[in-house]
């Protein structure tokens, strides 16, 4: 018996050499901290009370190897319920020994709540960050993801060299490496699409017109198979590659007054102008998605709202369908699933950006987030994880997360990221890795953590 003392705290092995020791009482003492290992060693004990102490939680594991234990008391403790106390509760819910009913002393939507009774599933341990990885020293625009060769790779854009760099994972230094490069002129996107196990890179210039490359296997570099038509790409500023059917396309948005956003579609040697979906109206971005199982096109411009184009399975061609009302000066569109809603991200350089939701026949407004100097509004699922990243020239960048309560984004984390252009997730080594575009500055590359406050 050790009642009515007062020492506030027991130590690792504070019984060890009493392996026959079958009942153990501190009552009543003024203790806060109790280690892991006090109980050590003591294999034959029936019955232990920590009743009436000041005990605010407990270590995990505190009962391990204490395997003739048959009672416990640990009333009269002012135990915080948060997420060191979850172990508690899973274990309350698999022993065999009789605890007495203890209760929760705070946070206060636990006060008074029994912990007998608590289920583990109430408590949401489990959070999300994402910290700086890696570091790339140059400016770049867009960054995309591509499997090939049963790896996963990276090509970056960057504008002021004219390069589209390409990345590898390195499995023994544990970082992104630069394994080859194609060299051109003013270069705004770095597009691939691997066909029949075969790699093409469609790199679209400002200036000096846009190419098609195709990966050699056997020379081991890239090789320029076709130029883009000039008159009809003059300024392109997003490509977005597709499917439909067996049939594998790709779509330029141009962004001059004079050119045409033209779709392009693989005919087993190489690209050809399939169609252009209409002049003079100056596209950022195009975003390609399937709304209610049919392929759709999302048109962004300077010049007008949003125009959503549907495919026409007869002429095998897209057929514009409606305007997004009141969305001018859109300059991007992205869009992401929830189960089987359709939403999209729409981004505003002046004014607020906006999420949207497909209600049936139109999208319709859900949430807006103020966003000042953004020409980048992500959505990005990592894991079961779903965020939206709003970038901007003028201050930090704000990732978003998902409150599927909510059923809409709730502010998360800032990023300091300079005039963010481009955001992308890549999965590899069972690492999940978000890279971050910068016009202005270093591209950066973040890794998602994950970390379990009740371990």
């Amino acid at each position: 018996l050790f009642t009515s003392n007062t020492f506030d705290v027991i130590s690792d092995d504070a019984f060890m050499g009493l392996p026959h020791l079958e009942y153990l009482f501190i009552e009543n003492n003024s203790i806060k901290s109790i280690s892991r290992n006090t109980f050590r060693g003591l294999k034959s004990l029936i019955h232990l009370s920590l009743a009436n102490n000041n005990l605010q939680s407990l270590p995990r594991d505190i009962f391990k190897g204490l395997d003739s234990l048959t009672n416990v008391d640990l009333r009269g403790n002012a135990f915080n319920c948060d997420c060191k106390l979850k172990w508690l509760v899973e274990w309350l819910g698999s022993t065999n020994a009789t605890v007495e009913d203890i209760y929760c002393e705070s946070p206060p939507e636990y006060k008074m709540r029994k912990i007998n009774s608590l289920s583990p599933k109430e408590f949401d341990c489990i959070i999300t960050e994402f910290e700086v990885y890696q570091s790339l020293p140059y400016q770049s625009l867009s960054v995309d993801t591509f499997s090939y060769m049963n790896d996963e790779h990276v090509v970056i854009a960057q504008p002021f060299t004219g390069k589209c760099i390409f990345l590898e994972w390195d499995h023994v230094e544990v970082m992104f490496r630069n394994y080859d490069n194609i060299t051109g002129t003013s270069t705004v996107v770095c597009k691939p699409i691997v066909i029949e196990s075969q790699l093409y890179v469609i790199v679209a210039q400002l200036f000096g017109g846009s190419h098609i490359y195709k990966r050699d296997i056997f020379a081991n570099k890239f090789i320029k198979i076709q130029d883009i038509e000039i008159l009809k790409i003059r300024k392109p500023n997003d490509i977005e590659t597709f499917r439909i059917a067996e049939d594998w396309y790709f779509v330029v948005a141009d962004s001059s007054k004079a050119g045409f956003t033209t779709v392009y579609k693989w005919n087993g040697n190489g690209f050809y102008s399939h169609q252009s979906l209409h002049a003079w109206y100056r596209d950022t971005d195009v975003e390609y998605l399937e709304i209610s199982g049919k392929p759709h096109l999302i048109l962004s411009s300077s010049s007008q709202r949003p125009v959503i184009y549907q495919w026409n399975k007869g002429t095998n061609e897209f057929v514009k369908r409606f305007d997004i009302q009141d969305m001018e000066d859109a300059y991007a569109v992205k869009h992401f699933k929830v189960k089987e809603d359709v939403y999209i991200c729409l981004t505003r350089f002046i004014g607020d950006s906006k999420v949207m939701k497909w209600g049936g026949s139109a999208f319709l407004d859900l949430q807006r987030m103020p966003s000042r100097g953004s020409m980048v509004f992500q959505p990005l699922q990592i894991s079961n994880y779903q965020y939206a990243i709003l970038g901007s020239d003028y201050s930090f960048t704000q990732v978003y997360y998902w409150d599927a309560e909510k059923a809409k984004f709730v502010k998360f984390q800032e990023l300091n990221v300079q005039a963010p252009r481009s955001f992308i997730h890549v999965s590899i080594d069972k690492r999940d890795f978000l890279f971050a575009s910068s016009f202005k500055g270093t591209t950066l590359i973040y890794k998602h953590v994950i970390v379990d406050l009740s371990a």
